[in-house]
């Protein structure tokens, strides 16, 4: 059994391997423009070899050092999602009898930041409740 695994994930770094030297053939020659590589067929095996090791090796240390940041990415992301989804909820209450309904979000910006935060998490633990 442990044979095949290895057998497998040596499988896996080939194809990756020869995927990532064909990624580089191909951009060298179709978007030359933008990506320049001389020296043949060993320069695109030793770029494609590096992309490779690197993408092994480097990629999780690069990953955990920009945890911070991807986080901070969601979460701003979320809340936009979750202000846009307040903003239409708004937009079609004005277009509803103000004697049957009447939506305000107080505050300016900050009172829409908040008041799509609760949404969301809201909607977040409601959604969480009925996996």
């Amino acid at each position: 059994m442990s044979s095949d695994n290895s057998s497998h994930t040596a499988l896996k770094l080939t194809l990756k391997f020869a995927l990532n030297v064909a990624l580089v053939f191909g951009m060298a020659t179709y978007v030359s423009q933008y990506f320049g590589l001389s020296g043949g067929m060993p320069a695109y095996v030793i770029v494609g070899a590096l992309i490779t090791l690197l993408n092994m090796f480097f990629r999780p240390v690069l990953n955990v050092l920009l945890l911070p940041l991807k986080l901070f990415a969601t979460i701003i992301a979320i809340m936009v999602a979750n202000g846009g989804f307040v903003y239409v909820v708004h937009l079609i209450t004005l277009r509803m009898d103000p004697a049957l309904v009447q939506l305000n979000i107080y505050g300016g910006p900050w009172g829409w930041i908040v008041v799509a935060v609760c949404f969301g998490l809201a909607n977040w633990i409601l959604k969480e409740m009925f996996k």
